[in-house]
């Protein structure tokens, strides 16, 4: 995986530590292997943002930061990957959740608008929670099994293409 254009896009050690909301997390976030770009930390990077970008919750950078320091993930890329879910795409993120959810719970799908207010969440919500909570989890945790797989074969394609172009450069 090329290192340099994942260290374009990702934020810097010293704004990572210290971020406000990270600040609970302390003397963990000098763990060095937060901070490594390899296969296995990128990997688990997306495993853990991915999951953590389908929890609906607020503060989700904090949930994916404590993921990251549990699993020894890439930090940066596990927060950075949790802002998949904005106010553009929390919308379809969300109502496509809760359609998997009814699904997987056998339930009819009962019409509504998501709208991002109290107000929605208190009247609304209480009709659809069981499956929407079951369809985030479902979603999020297949998302975040799928970007572990991905990435680790994404990365072992790249090493041995590498590989192959250097031995045979060197056969002639």
């Amino acid at each position: 995986m090329p290192r340099k254009l994942l260290r374009r896009y990702m934020p810097d050690h010293k704004t990572i530590k210290e971020h406000k909301y990270l600040q609970c997390f302390g003397t963990l976030l000098h763990n060095p292997a937060l901070w490594h770009l390899n296969r296995h930390s990128v990997a688990k990077a997306f495993l853990v943002g991915l999951v953590c970008a389908f929890i609906p919750v607020p503060f989700q950078m904090v949930i994916a930061s404590g993921g990251a320091i549990l699993v020894h993930a890439n930090l940066p890329l596990s927060v950075v990957l949790v802002w998949l879910t904005n106010p553009v795409t929390i919308p379809p993120m969300f109502y496509g959740a809760y359609v998997v959810g009814a699904w997987v719970m056998n339930t009819p799908q009962k019409d509504f608008e998501f709208e991002l207010s109290l107000e929605w969440l208190g009247s609304e919500l209480s009709l659809i929670w069981q499956p929407f909570l079951l369809g985030c989890a479902v979603v999020g945790i297949t998302a975040g099994l799928l970007g572990y797989l991905g990435i680790n074969l994404l990365w072992r394609w790249m090493v041995l293409r590498k590989w192959r172009r250097r031995h045979l450069g060197n056969q002639h």
